[in-house]
């Protein structure tokens, strides 16, 4: 899936439950501390991570690009 930055960048676990990867910010923060999320290809810990733009985002089969926004 897409997704459109309209900042500068957006916190991992922010995007995960934004985009609906997760239910709740706490879920999302789960999935994370689980070893679960990819950052282009590489395993990350830290909920807080500054996702910008032309990032890759995997969880299981879900894929999250992160695209600028058109605005």
């Amino acid at each position: 899936m897409k997704f459109e930055l309209e900042e500068d960048y957006i916190e991992l676990f922010k995007l995960l439950k934004v985009t609906g990867i997760a239910e709740s910010g706490a879920q999302a923060k789960m999935l994370i501390e689980e070893g679960v999320v990819k950052r282009n290809g590489e395993v990350e810990l830290r909920k807080r991570a500054k996702i910008v733009l032309g990032e890759r985002i995997e969880v299981g089969d879900e894929v999250i690009e992160v695209e600028a926004s058109c605005n």
